[in-house]
């Protein structure tokens, strides 16, 4: 029952989650802008928004949950039960929060749901928590994620569009969480606290989180709910899927129309954060006193 429990656990964790993030949205937005050369202050003036905390509250039980199910489950399969929470946003965010999710919001809520679907569905059976892991591939991979949420919370800087950043961050934000959660997988195959302790994963995972926690709070405010967190659940869901695959190796389809049908699901994943209209001043939009 063990492979059950974990698939459940990370069910309630995709909710958990998603319902974090927008409480985070809404407190973020009456809280002054995120600035990295004041964390201190930043951690405060978040904190001091009771919606951000309340947040926080329900992340911090999301990640419990997470953590609980990678100890079941091995990690491709737990992202995949994750991915569901694209649409779970969506709707709670449209049903619960009161945002407005238009028509191509919708459309890129939909791509993002049938690659993910897709990725689940070619994804082989498996059970089993396995963590061992290659040293080469662990080292490769979480440098690789590493370099790449640094480029997107440097997106203005090299060029981008400034009204694309909300986007970038939470895609940042996302990449860096997926790189705390192959740390913390590989932590699970430990052999008690001590071992935990003096591991390097565990610096590595205290790092991306913190740094992905500041990334995440700019991003909610510099733009809309729906597309941000999307973009930061499905960044950290493909990353860890692919870590799974990578540094665990999970295994990947054997034929060539899986393969071939896990390619179309990653096109059909970034051509999705492509559609999706760019954001305007989530603060302006939606932001309402506490």
């Amino acid at each position: 029952m063990t492979f059950e429990i974990g698939i459940l656990l990370a069910l309630a964790c995709a909710i958990a989650t998603q319902l974090g993030f927008l409480y985070k949205h809404k407190g973020a937005n009456v809280a002054p802008a995120v600035d990295i050369r004041h964390p201190l202050r930043t951690v405060k003036d978040l904190f001091s928004s009771k919606w951000f905390a309340i947040g926080m509250a329900v992340a911090t039980g999301a990640w419990f949950f997470h953590v609980a199910a990678l100890a079941f489950a091995p990690l491709s399969v737990v992202q995949a039960v994750l991915s569901t929470g694209v649409v779970i946003l969506a709707v709670m965010a449209e049903r619960i929060f009161g945002f407005e999710v238009g028509a191509r919001q919708w459309v890129g809520v939909a791509m993002t749901a049938l690659g993910l679907l897709l990725l689940v569905m070619t994804l082989p059976a498996q059970s089993g928590a396995h963590s061992a892991y290659s040293l080469a591939g662990m080292l490769s991979f979480e440098g690789g994620m590493l370099a790449i949420g640094a480029l997107l919370i440097s997106g203005p800087r090299i060029g981008a569009p400034d009204h694309h950043h909300g986007i970038m961050l939470g895609a940042a934000a996302g990449v860096l969480f997926g790189v705390s959660d192959v740390a913390i997988k590989a932590l699970t195959g430990l052999d008690g606290p001590l071992a935990i302790l003096v591991s390097p994963w565990l610096a590595v995972a205290v790092l991306a989180s913190i740094v992905a926690f500041y990334a995440s709070a700019r991003g909610l405010q510099d733009g809309e709910a729906v597309p941000v967190i999307a973009a930061t659940s499905t960044a950290a869901n493909v990353s860890c899927i692919l870590g799974g695959i990578i540094v665990f190796g999970d295994p990947m389809p054997r034929d060539t129309v899986g393969i071939a049908v896990q390619a179309f699901a990653f096109v059909l994943v970034v051509v999705a954060a492509l559609v999706t209209p760019p954001p305007m001043r989530a603060a302006e939009a939606h932001a309402q006193p506490v």
